[in-house]
């Protein structure tokens, strides 16, 4: 009869015992092995850098040090420590939010996010875009906020159906906070929510560092403020072709919450948290 074991279960060269190109099995929880030296069979119940211990089906628990010597299936393995795989960094969209998982799209609410323009627009879906498609949200530019009363006229708001509103240079005393101070006292006030940020146009509302410069240029009163901007940073500022082109540049440099100031982020998670609400 053909003894596997042969007369010295330690000697090398036996069963693979002490080659080097023994396989290298981890020593994970529940792995059954059995010890070359004495036949002492278990299932792995714990293990550090050095040693493993192992119970058998009665319950016997015993420890051993990592290495060779052991078996699997009448094959000689290296036992070596167990390393449990990292947990899987869950993915975050561009406003540091964590990624819902893929879904069919949601049917837009009624409730929407309004904005002056399409710059504002752009930039909002560029960094919160995953947030709002995964909510339903809509968000709409009014092309200048003296058009936001003849909107909410067209399409008066309502409890099903609250508006966020994002108003550019929204300071004491400007004509932006007069218009949206006006509005809010008004007959659709009760579902209107509008909130701003202090910069003249929502190009500064992006941090410097992330375009590449130390500071958005001060822009002399009386000046557009795109075109005063472009001149100031050297950039061709005759046409609306350029313009469009240095908002593109702008644009580009952003990539998630991080290359927009505080100013903006805080304003627009309110508005989202607005108009997500229930009730």
């Amino acid at each position: 009869m053909d003894d596997r074991y042969g007369i010295d279960v330690l000697a090398d060269g036996w069963q693979g015992h002490g080659r080097v190109d023994s396989r290298r099995v981890e020593a994970e929880p529940g792995l059954v092995v059995e010890v070359m030296a004495d036949g002492f069979c278990g299932a792995v119940t714990a293990s550090d850098a050095a040693s493993v211990e192992l119970e058998d089906r009665v319950g016997a628990r015993r420890r051993f040090a990592l290495g060779p010597g052991f078996m699997i299936d009448g094959v000689h393995v290296v036992l070596v420590p167990h390393r449990p795989a990292a947990a899987p960094r869950r993915a975050r969209t561009a406003s540091g939010s964590i990624a819902a998982p893929e879904q069919r799209a949601r049917v837009a609410r009624a409730s929407r996010i309004l904005v002056e323009g399409k710059h504002d627009a752009e930039l909002v879906e560029k960094v919160w875009g995953a947030d709002l498609r995964a909510e339903g949200v809509v968000v709409e530019f009014l092309a200048g906020l003296d058009n936001l009363a003849e909107m909410l006229d067209a399409e008066p708001p309502g409890p099903g159906r609250r508006y966020g509103v994002l108003v550019d240079h929204l300071v004491p005393g400007s004509k932006e906070a007069r218009i949206a101070e006006t509005i809010a006292r008004g007959r659709h006030g009760a579902h209107l929510h509008i909130v701003g940020h202090p910069r003249v146009d929502v190009w500064q509302c992006v941090a410097p560092r992330a375009v590449g410069i130390a500071a958005w240029p001060d822009v002399p009163r009386g000046t557009d403020i795109k075109v005063g901007t472009c001149r100031a940073l050297g950039w061709p500022s005759e046409t609306p072709r350029d313009l469009a082109a240095a908002w593109r540049r702008i644009l580009a440099c952003v990539h998630s919450y991080r290359d927009l100031e505080p100013a903006l982020l805080g304003r627009v998670e309110e508005l989202i948290d607005y108009v997500t609400a229930a009730g």
